[in-house]
């Protein structure tokens, strides 16, 4: 695998995960990362002013990743150069009471990017194709109409939903969402020491929960999941990118690289052109200002 070659991560094929390396060999050293996502980063954030003007095309960015895969501080640094007004950052924690009464895509609908600006969802839409097949209990609280009990969760249902992701990712970008969807490729002797070391430090403990050693029990299931996800749902208008997180500077440097690369492709998002009339009076324009009293 070329470090450096987007095209070696994106899935256009059916993977299978355990091919894909959580950690590769890049010959940087871990400021020249830092120097590199930093560049990539201005470039994004100018990019995304010129898009706020050309107003027609919004992103949507996904992370999924197991605990402690990085997504909070990778949404930290390759977004740190944006104007704030421009990338919102959507976390979505268990449905409400609220989001109950609706069907499960209904509030991420209400999250999409506006036009101009990017969304970020910190976990996503896939939450209910991967913790709630991994959990299956978890449906009942949605009052489907067909879900009595959790027998009555089948492969049937796992397609259906499988399908309407596809249709939904599908129908926003024929409204001009560009969709980007990373999955922190994350090992389970990397995730061991993350979790320790949040034990160790008085500022990091907060975050640990005793679900984090339940979850991790089941490591094998969530992969097998995220693999049939991954592979059942990228498409060319909304593809999955597999991203080795064990490097936590190099995932952020590579998801920036891809960023920049895949929104350079978009030659049609221009500044748009100035009103002819305010062309051919600027010098009017600025004579009047510069008489104005301060």
């Amino acid at each position: 695998m070329n470090a450096f070659n987007v095209d070696d991560y994106i899935v256009n094929d059916p993977i299978k995960l355990s091919d894909f390396p959580t950690v590769v060999e890049t010959g940087m050293t871990k400021k020249e990362k830092k120097r590199a996502l930093k560049s990539y980063g201005k470039k994004l954030a100018k990019m995304q002013n010129t898009m706020y003007a050309h107003s027609r095309y919004g992103v949507l960015i996904c992370l999924q990743g197991m605990d402690t895969a990085g997504k909070d501080s990778l949404i930290r640094e390759v977004f740190s150069k944006f104007n704030p007004r421009g990338v919102v950052v959507h976390s979505f924690k268990s449905p409400s009471q609220k989001e109950l009464q609706h069907d499960y895509l209904w509030r991420h609908y209400q999250a999409l990017p506006e036009r101009g600006k990017y969304s970020v969802f910190n976990r996503s839409h896939y939450e209910n194709i991967l913790v709630t097949r991994v959990n299956p209990e978890l449906l009942l609280s949605e009052n489907l109409p067909d879900i009595q009990s959790i027998d009555d969760v089948t492969d049937r249902f796992w397609e259906q939903r499988f399908k309407q992701i596809v249709h939904f990712e599908e129908h926003i970008a024929q409204n001009g969402i560009i969709v980007f969807k990373f999955f922190l490729h994350l090992s389970k002797e990397e995730q061991r020491n993350r979790l320790l070391r949040r034990l160790e430090r008085k500022d990091k403990i907060w975050k640990f929960a005793l679900s984090d050693l339940s979850e991790r029990k089941r490591w094998d299931e969530y992969m097998d999941n995220y693999e049939d996800a991954i592979n059942k749902t990228s498409r060319p208008h909304a593809p999955w990118f597999i991203i080795p997180a064990d490097d936590k500077e190099f995932a952020r440097f590579l998801v920036g690289k891809i960023l920049c690369e895949e929104m350079s492709k978009y030659t049609d998002i221009t500044e748009p052109e100035p009103d002819e009339h305010i062309l051919k009076n600027i010098d009017v324009y600025k004579d009047k200002l510069s008489n104005m009293n301060s």
